[in-house]
């Protein structure tokens, strides 16, 4: 049997987990998908060394970025961002190769390009963690300009302070990659001025829990497209079966 899994930790619950065995079990693939809770990214060899059926793993929070030493090779997006979220296990001449994929990028991308306008040419990442580099990439490799916004002050990026009107006017797609708003936080929200929000702009929020978060809520308010992360998630499922499976 083949085997899959998640690495990362805390884990809990698991959507990776629950998509990946329903699908086995859907489409009888004989395969299963676990989850390695590891509290240090230095226990990956182990989990390598006693699950040898290993055919993919996924990767998730905190080990996006710690991960890419322990691979042998990368993709051009995975380098480009810098994440990892896709290990893909290629066998060749009684050797295994680890290559680092992001399907993150892959997810975001399909999921916010058929809500972009002709209006839309520049677009506010609110939050620079690792989310914020697929975005950034996906948003580049779609044409936008991209400006990273952040509570903490830096030459590449803006503060919630400095977006004024004009900002808000030039910025039409406003992208939400900080945990800001996540259940069982719902009643938070980024701290953007939403007064400046038209038609016109599109607010797309990584976050899927609750459906509509308030920042979407505060964004359709004023009239403004809105979207949350669910479709995202599952077409970087999608997306990670592919990458196993080429």
């Amino acid at each position: 049997m083949k085997q899959y899994g998640l690495i990362g930790y805390p884990l809990g619950h698991s959507f990776s987990k629950n998509f990946f065995n329903e699908k086995f079990h859907s489409e009888n693939i004989d395969a299963e998908y676990v989850n390695f809770e590891i509290p240090s990214i230095t226990d990956l060899p182990s989990v390598l060394m006693t699950h040898p059926q290993l055919e993919g793993l996924n990767v998730t929070i905190p080990y996006k970025e710690q991960v890419i030493p322990y691979l042998d090779e990368l993709d051009a997006d995975a380098a480009a961002i810098g994440a990892v979220n896709v290990i893909r296990f290629e066998h060749r001449k009684g050797e295994t190769r680890l290559i680092g994929y992001n399907s993150d990028v892959i997810g975001f991308t399909q999921s916010i390009e058929p809500l972009l306008e002709p209006q839309h040419k520049k677009a506010l990442i609110l939050g620079t963690g690792g989310a914020s580099k697929a975005v950034l990439h996906g948003l580049q490799k779609l044409g936008l300009e991209c400006r990273f916004v952040s509570r903490t002050p830096g030459d590449d990026r803006l503060t919630y302070e400095q977006l004024t009107p004009e900002i808000m006017d030039e910025y039409k797609v406003i992208v939400n990659c900080t945990p800001v708003g996540m259940y069982p936080h719902a009643d938070q929200y980024p701290d953007i001025p939403y007064e400046c929000l038209t038609p016109h702009h599109l607010l797309y929020d990584l976050l899927y829990n609750p459906d509509t978060t308030l920042f979407m809520k505060k964004g359709a308010d004023r009239g403004a497209v809105t979207k949350n992360g669910l479709e995202m998630l599952l077409l970087q499922a999608f997306g990670a079966w592919d990458i196993w499976n080429r």
